[in-house]
């Protein structure tokens, strides 16, 4: 077995550069599968140290060992037998709930733990393959055969309205709508704490972290990531928690997630950001109990994209969608605002 794979990699036109990674001249001595994993954004440790195994991972083009350690100038390879971002998209019979449709465009409202386009480790199950069922032709980016119709997307465990375009033109024209950053967008958030003014601007640089490709955060300094702006109001106040009406400027990976994070209010269960541990309020057992209940009753960031409003890109007439709080969304404030009640 071990002679095939490297008769394989001698055959170069049947393994497929995905990754192509030059070492910094600075970076210290770090295991290879430790290093991949903070490096790429779809790559665990154990995915790293499998690809390791079959020969897929090649350090100044040869084969290598999970306890490598990466040195200064190293040339990191992750070779696989299929091209890049050309593998088949399923089309799966996925019910969608579709807000608005006409000639030009799709309004979906996107449910809480769907991926919207196909990528490692999430090849079926998506927006996209649920799209292409029940929709043919939709347009494509150049160089993003996997997102047909997409100008943009919402994280996997964010609820919410979304657009995708039908045809080429008006692909274009709204992408160069979220290009100029025209775009309404606004979400709704449960944040930790309750922010010292009502009303409040976050502008602060988002990019993604270099000893985490998997996480964004903020630079201050202006000087790395690229700018962000985030328009908040506090829509109730609940005590140690906040619900927040937030409106992007533009539209940065996680920004809402970083910038709330960065604030020193991160969203409610939001796992990645600091919000699924207590932030605020009581260390009895009974107040930990309720937000162990809270968390349970919504398993994901307390984050919901609740409006999308841009110019039509056919009639350029401004036209507005917006969607309901999802159900847990909704039980998780109405259990907060009983605690509020028979707490204050």
């Amino acid at each position: 077995m071990k002679d095939d794979r490297h008769g394989l990699l001698e055959e170069n036109a049947t393994l497929f550069a995905h990754h192509h990674i030059k070492v910094d001249p600075g970076q210290q001595a770090y295991r290879i599968d430790k290093f991949l994993s903070k490096k790429l954004v779809h790559i665990t440790r154990n995915k790293a140290q499998l690809a390791i195994r079959n020969d897929f991972i090649l350090v100044n083009t040869q084969p290598t060992k999970a306890n490598y350690k990466v040195q200064p100038g190293d040339d990191i390879q992750i070779v696989l037998p299929t091209p890049p971002q050309l593998k088949a998209i399923i089309p799966e019979n996925i019910p969608l709930d579709i807000l608005y449709e006409d000639s030009a465009l799709i309004i979906v409202n996107k449910p809480a733990g769907m991926v919207v386009h196909p990528a490692c480790s999430n090849w079926t199950g998506t927006l996209v393959n649920a799209l292409r069922y029940h929709f043919e032709h939709l347009p494509a980016a150049e160089g993003n055969q996997n997102r047909s119709g997409l100008v943009h997307r919402i994280d996997k465990d964010t609820s919410g309205v979304l657009v995708v375009a039908k045809t080429e033109e008006s692909m274009v024209a709204l992408a160069k709508q979220f290009y100029d950053h025209t775009i309404t967008r606004r979400y709704y958030a449960l944040v930790w704490g309750i922010p010292a003014t009502a009303t409040g601007t976050i502008d602060v640089h988002v990019g993604r972290s270099p000893k985490d490709r998997r996480v964004m955060e903020t630079f201050s300094n202006g000087k790395s990531g690229k700018n962000a702006i985030t328009h908040y109001k506090v829509i109730k106040n609940l005590g140690y928690v906040a619900l927040l009406e937030c409106t992007l400027e533009t539209g940065r990976t996680h920004q809402i997630r970083v910038h709330m994070q960065h604030i020193g209010h991160p969203i409610f269960n939001d796992e990645r950001y600091g919000g699924s541990r207590i932030i605020q309020g009581s260390q009895f057992s009974k107040y930990k109990a309720f937000i162990q209940n809270c968390f349970a009753l919504m398993p994901r960031q307390a984050l919901h994209a609740q409006a999308l409003g841009f110019v039509h890109p056919t009639t350029q007439q401004p036209i507005h969608f917006e969607v309901n709080l999802p159900n847990d969304f909704q039980a998780l404030l109405k259990k907060w605002e009983r605690y509020v009640q028979y707490t204050y």
